[in-house]
C-alpha cells in the first residue's frame, strides 16, 4: 500500500513540540530496563508498532530476556515479572488503557495506585507515570507520523 497523504513529521514540523516531549521522557524512570517494559507493554496496548519494535531493541540492550520481553503482552499470566515489575505493568494498564483511563480515580483503582506507591516510594512513583504518560504521548505520535498504512 502506498504512502498515506496528509501525514506530517513532528521533528521536522515543530522541532520545538519534539525537544519538549524528549524533554518529558527524560522526567521519566532511572531504572532503564523497568523502563522500557513499560514502555514495551504501553506500545503494545496503543498497537504502535514503530514503538514496540523499538522499545524491545531497548530492552534487550538494557538486559530483559526475551521470554520476559515476549510476557508483556500478556504479562497477568507470566511468573517472569516480580512484585515492583508487576505494579509498574498494572499502572501502565491502567493510564494507558483510554477506557479505564477514565476510572483511573474511581474506588476500585485505588488498589492498583497502591501498590504502585508502595513499590514506588516518593518522586518514583511520579517518575514512573511520567515514564507511562510520555511513552503513550511518543505512541500517538509515531502513529501519526506514520507514511504508509502496510506497517
Amino acid at each position: 500500500m502506498g504512502a498515506v497523504s496528509g501525514r506530517i513529521s513532528m521533528k521536522a514540523q515543530s522541532p520545538d513540540g519534539y525537544r519538549a516531549l524528549a524533554g518529558l521522557t527524560r522526567a521519566g524512570h532511572p531504572d532503564h530496563a523497568l523502563a522500557e517494559i513499560v514502555k514495551l507493554r504501553a506500545s503494545r496496548i496503543n498497537n504502535c508498532r514503530y514503538c514496540v519494535d523499538a522499545h524491545t531493541a531497548g530492552a534487550q540492550k538494557a538486559g530483559v530476556t526475551d521470554d520476559r520481553i515476549a510476557a508483556t503482552a500478556d504479562w497477568q499470566a507470566s511468573d517472569l515479572f516480580d512484585e515492583r515489575e508487576r505494579a509498574a505493568l498494572a499502572l501502565t494498564d491502567l493510564i494507558t488503557r483510554t477506557d479505564t483511563l477514565s476510572h483511573a480515580e474511581d474506588s476500585a483503582a485505588a488498589p492498583v495506585w497502591d501498590v504502585a506507591a508502595e513499590a514506588f516510594p516518593g518522586d518514583e512513583l511520579v517518575q514512573l507515570v511520567f515514564t507511562i504518560a510520555a511513552i503513550n504521548t511518543w505512541n500517538r505520535m509515531m502513529i501519526a507520523e506514520a507514511v504508509s498504512t502496510d506497517g
